[in-house]
Parts: C-alpha cells; sequence; structure tokens
C-alpha cells in the first residue's frame, strides 16, 4: 500500500507520535501513515540526546537538529514537494500573546521564541490535510489573568489559514492506560478537505464566512458526543458536567480576513470560557465540560511485571535471566537511610513559612500523599525529573525495600516499547548507551503513545470514508 499520508513530526522528542502511528498502521494498513521528516532541537543543551535516539530508531528519516526557529521557509516548501500532508507534534506551553509590529505592514507579531507560530509557519508552507497536536491541559486556561487567551489566539490562527479545530482533554488511566496523564489532543483539518466538507453539509457552513453570524450554541452539540474523532474512539457521557457549556465567536469585533487586527483582537480582548471538549469552525467555537466513560486502566504492577518479562525474555535460560534481573533492579534500591526519610518528608504533609518577593510572609501547606506508590492503580503524572529525589518520583515497595522505577518501566508506563531509549547514535557516528537519567527525562517528557494510536486509527476510518 502506498503511504496515505507522508508525515512531519514536529518537535519530536523520542518520536512518541511515531509510534502511536505507526501501530495504529495495524489498524488502518500497512504504511497508511509514515512518517519522513522529523525535527527535534533541545535548547539550551550541547548534547541532543533525543535526537540522537531518533537516529536510532528511524534511521531511514530526514531528521532535522536545528534549531525551528532558525530552518528556513525552503525547509517547509522542501518537504511540500515530497508529499507531506500531515503534522504532528507535542509543543511548549508558552505565552501566546501578540502585538502589532512596528512595521504595520506585517500586521501581527507573537513573542520571540513561542514555538506554536513555527507550527503555523510549517502550515502556511506545507499546507497540510490534517494536524494532531498536543500539549498540557493547563493550556486551556492560561494565562491566570485571562484565562482562555492563549488557546483562544491558537484557534484564531488556525481559522485565518483555512482549518477547523477539534480538541479533547484526555486523561489516559480513563481509557485502559497506566499511568495518570492529563493532555489536551487537537485534531485540525482543512474546510476543504472531505470531512471538513461533510460537516459543513451536516451542520453548517455560513455564506459568507467573514461574516459569520453566531450560530445556535446547540449546534454541534452531535459531534462533540457522538459523530467527532474523539467521541468515536474516546466515548463521553452524554450531557455537559454541571451543566458547562459554552459558544461564542473567537473575535466580537473582526472577522479572519482582517490581517491586521483579528488575532491581535482575540489577544486583547478574548473572555469567554473554554472547556475540556470543544470544536472551533469558521471562527466561532463551542465548548463542552464532559466527562469520560471510564475503560479499566491498567496498573503500575502489571507495568512492573511486563518489565520485568521484557528483561528476562533476552535470555535463553529463565533461571539466569531472573538473577540477572535481580541485580539489575537492585540498580534501583534505595539503601540510603537519609534518602529514604527524604522520600518521607517530602511526600507528607508539611505547613512550611514562606516570605514573597515583597517581604510578605505567608504558610505554605501541602497534603500528605500515600509514602509509597500501589501496585493496584496506575501511576501517577511522569515528569522531567522522575527517578530524583522528590515529591513527584514514584516510589515504590517490594518487601521491606523501597526503590524508585526503572528506565523500562518508565518506557511502558508511556506505552512505548521496552528499551526504546536504551541507545543513541552520537556525533561521532558510534551507538552508545543513553543514561538512565536522560531516558528519564525523555519519558517526562513524552506522550502516552496508546492515545496517538487510537487518534490515529479513527482518524484513518474518517479519510478513508470522506
Amino acid at each position: 500500500m502506498t503511504n496515505k499520508f507522508k508525515v512531519f513530526s514536529m518537535f519530536d522528542g523520542v518520536g512518541g507520535f511515531i509510534v502511536g502511528l505507526n501501530r495504529a498502521n495495524k489498524f488502518a494498513g500497512d504504511d497508511f501513515y509514515k512518517t519522513t521528516y522529523t525535527n527535534q532541537f533541545e535548547p539550551g543543551r550541547k548534547a541532543q540526546d533525543a535526537y540522537e535516539v531518533g537516529l536510532v530508531k528511524y534511521p531511514e528519516a530526514n531528521h532535522s537538529n536545528t534549531d525551528i526557529m532558525e530552518v528556513p521557509d525552503s525547509y517547509f516548501n522542501e518537504m511540500k514537494d515530497n508529499g507531506i500532508n500531515m503534522i504532528v507534534g507535542g509543543f511548549p506551553c508558552q505565552d501566546y500573546s501578540v502585538a502589532r509590529s512596528k512595521k504595520f505592514e506585517k500586521g501581527i507579531e507573537g513573542k520571540k521564541g513561542v514555538l506554536f507560530w513555527e507550527i503555523i509557519r510549517a502550515v502556511k508552507h506545507i499546507q497540510p490535510k490534517y494536524l494532531v497536536l498536543e500539549n498540557v491541559d493547563r493550556l486551556l486556561k492560561s494565562p491566570s489573568k485571562q484565562r482562555g487567551r492563549d488557546f483562544a489566539i491558537m484557534l484564531a490562527a488556525f481559522d485565518q489559514l483555512d482549518y477547523s479545530v477539534e480538541w479533547r482533554v484526555i486523561n489516559a488511566a480513563d481509557y485502559g492506560r497506566a499511568q495518570r496523564r492529563r493532555r489536551v489532543y487537537f485534531f485540525v483539518y482543512k474546510n476543504d478537505s472531505g470531512w471538513g466538507k461533510h460537516i459543513n453539509d451536516t451542520y453548517s457552513k455560513p455564506d459568507d464566512i467573514n461574516n459569520i453570524l453566531e450560530l445556535d450554541a446547540h449546534t454541534y452539540d452531535e459531534y462533540i458526543y457522538k459523530e467527532g474523532l474523539f467521541a468515536q474512539k474516546f466515548p463521553i457521557k452524554q450531557e455537559p458536567y454541571k451543566g458547562r457549556e459554552h459558544s461564542e465567536k473567537l473575535s466580537l469585533n473582526y472577522t479572519r480576513d482582517d490581517d491586521s487586527n483579528y488575532i491581535l483582537d482575540v489577544s486583547d480582548n478574548f473572555t469567554g470560557k473554554v472547556w475540556n471538549t470543544g470544536i472551533m469552525r469558521y471562527g466561532q467555537y463551542f465548548t463542552i465540560d464532559t466527562e469520560p466513560i471510564r475503560e479499566d486502566p491498567e496498573t503500575l504492577g502489571q507495568v512492573v511485571q511486563a518489565a520485568k518479562e521484557a528483561f528476562i525474555k533476552d535470555y535463553s535460560d529463565k533461571a539466569e535471566g531472573e538473577k540477572a534481573y535481580a541485580e539489575y533492579i537492585d540498580n534501583y534500591v534505595i539503601k540510603d537511610e537519609e534518602r529514604i526519610k527524604k522520600f518521607a518528608y517530602l511526600r507528607g504533609p508539611k505547613k512550611l513559612e514562606r516570605t514573597s518577593a515583597d517581604g510578605h510572609k505567608y504558610t505554605y501547606a501541602e497534603g500528605g500523599m500515600s509514602p509509597f506508590d500501589s501496585f493496584d492503580l496506575p501511576g501517577r503524572t511522569m515528569l522531567t525529573s522522575e527517578g530524583s529525589v522528590n515529591r513527584s518520583t514514584h516510589l515504590l515497595k517490594q518487601g521491606d525495600k523501597f526503590r524508585t522505577i526503572t528506565p523500562m518501566e518508565a518506557e511502558l508506563l508511556q506505552d512505548f516499547p521496552p528499551n526504546w531509549t536504551k541507545y543513541e547514535k552520537n556525533s561521532d557516528g558510534e551507538i552508545v548507551e543513553v543514561s538512565d537519567r536522560m531516558r528519564m527525562f525523555f519519558m517526562g517528557n513524552a506522550l502516552v503513545t496508546t492515545i496517538i494510536k487510537r487518534i490515529g486509527e479513527q482518524l484513518s476510518v474518517i479519510d478513508k470514508k470522506f
């Protein structure tokens, strides 16, 4: 089968989107998705370990380690010429506010260093049919002084390029995975795609998209609850949580054809509400606070067992494998009593007197948590500091010993294959092992790949049908 979608993975990390889409190929058909370009750059670091892992895992792809803000437009034009028609990526949550440029003919400009605008630049040149994006869920409420503004700016930017955006906050554990990791996912599609035209015909398309009148707030209820990509693959209860739903235009004063004022007005004046589920089409958004129809999650205990089995499988003699595994695990056992006490303190309740920058004293209170993580529950959200002595690190108790999780267990919590990040290809062309610390950092930055697999499966259904 010829590749239906040639994919560009932006902010690639260690290839989580690629893993998910490749797994979706088993449902969609071999090579339905083929990632042919990646870009991965870690600012402020001389070593580019994530990029070097990609060189090992996908040697046939066109990998770039150049800061995405420094690549020329010709980089994206080359992709378009080579058939790239889909973009994926998990991008940083930053300040998306905009201002009028010094030269008015340039319209507006985002703050320097905000990588979302590089996605928009890529879209302008590549003109992909679809995008699938991921971010932390606090994006929907940022900044604190103008909640929802940053997300509204993103929606307006895609609207100006004639794309619709469907979004959903998904906790991976709610849909059967082994980690309580909550992220917002976006399905972005061209309005003139087959799916976009189907939605136009089924719901609405304004006669004049530059003078849209507000549609009834319930216009897209059927889409959000039943027909949309997320509703099909991640079912939800068929009523709003606590009656929370909202709809309005992104800008009450300008239309998307006004390059000088549309996004600027959204940045300055947006005051709407944004809930965990919704869709934006032609400048109006429809959003509902929804609840998942939960699936039983995998547990931390199942992850530990799966990692053990994967380790032992490499040994022809099971007894030898069991012995080697015990020695391996011993590397993660905490033998320093002071570290154990530190974990107990960090995970316990506390009240601390602190002083603010202006000299004001206040009490910081923090509730207690379980002294160690339960094997009967899914794991907690991994951070890039996983494995170090801090409150967020998973702490396991096996028998009378405490230990941290292994890199292989961390990979399985994100649904990567075991030892996915064990090797990298360095600048000398040598295949070398990656440090445990860096492997934990990778997984703290990564996503749960099965969520992408399910998105990819449903996207293939949509694309084949429409």
